[in-house]
């Protein structure tokens, strides 16, 4: 009966060793959310839910990017700031009204601080180390209030704009569009077709940029910062 009493009270006693670490781990559990959720509690919005006919290739969910390496985890979707979305969502209508087979097709939304800074840590001391702002100065995108995205056709394959996405170089630049066809470096209707992305983008009220023809802003980076917080 003693030893019973003996075996009774160790095994009582392992059970209390271990329960912090139980409680602990369930706490981590429990405290995880994937990137998509935690952009829900920032009350950002699935454009997709407004609008399900916008397509999606979200670059940096992938692999397929400047900087080789998944920086979204876990993101299929794309999430802007109400304010935004709605905007894209005109435009998308609007393209829809003057070419039906066509879509917008939307490379990056939303880029939480986090996930800005992770891009900064893997281009320093790289060739792409000029091109990515530093995390402390908060860009539009950290506002869920720009857009990265082009014109697709009804298979889902991207207009021709003369470069890629993430192009670094003069000819992504919208302000010498004219000179670069005359030089050879872009054709009429690569230009024609950044100039019906920035039509149907302007006519929803976003902003361009000179130096991507892929980037459109919902509004001034001055008047974000005022009326908005940054999404961590």
């Amino acid at each position: 009966m003693r030893k019973i009493k003996i075996k009774i009270y160790i095994f009582l006693y392992c059970c209390l060793l271990s329960l912090p670490c139980v409680l602990f781990a369930q706490q981590q559990k429990t405290a995880f959310i994937s990137l998509e959720e935690y952009l829900q509690t920032q009350k950002l919005v699935n454009v997709n839910a407004l609008d399900s006919s916008i397509r999606v290739d979200l670059k940096y969910a992938t692999t397929d990017n400047f900087t080789k390496t998944i920086l979204y985890d876990s993101l299929t979707n794309i999430y802007l700031h109400p304010f935004a979305a709605k905007k894209l969502v005109a435009a998308q209508k609007y393209l829809k009204t003057l070419h039906p087979d066509y879509s917008l097709l939307v490379y990056d939304a939303v880029r939480p601080l986090s996930v800005q800074r992770k891009m900064y840590r893997v281009v320093q001391n790289t060739k792409y180390a000029a091109y990515v702002a530093k995390p402390s100065r908060t860009g539009l995108h950290n506002y869920g209030m720009a857009v990265d995205l082009t014109i697709c056709n009804k298979k889902g394959v991207p207009l021709d704009m003369g470069t890629p996405f993430d192009f670094f170089g003069g000819a992504a630049g919208i302000n010498k569009e004219a000179e670069l066809v005359q030089r050879g470096v872009l054709s009429k209707q690569q230009v024609a077709n950044r100039e019906l992305l920035r039509k149907v983008m302007r006519h929803a009220g976003f902003l361009t940029i000179r130096g991507e023809w892929w980037h459109f802003n919902a509004l001034h980076l001055i008047e974000a910062r005022k009326l908005y917080k940054v999404i961590e």
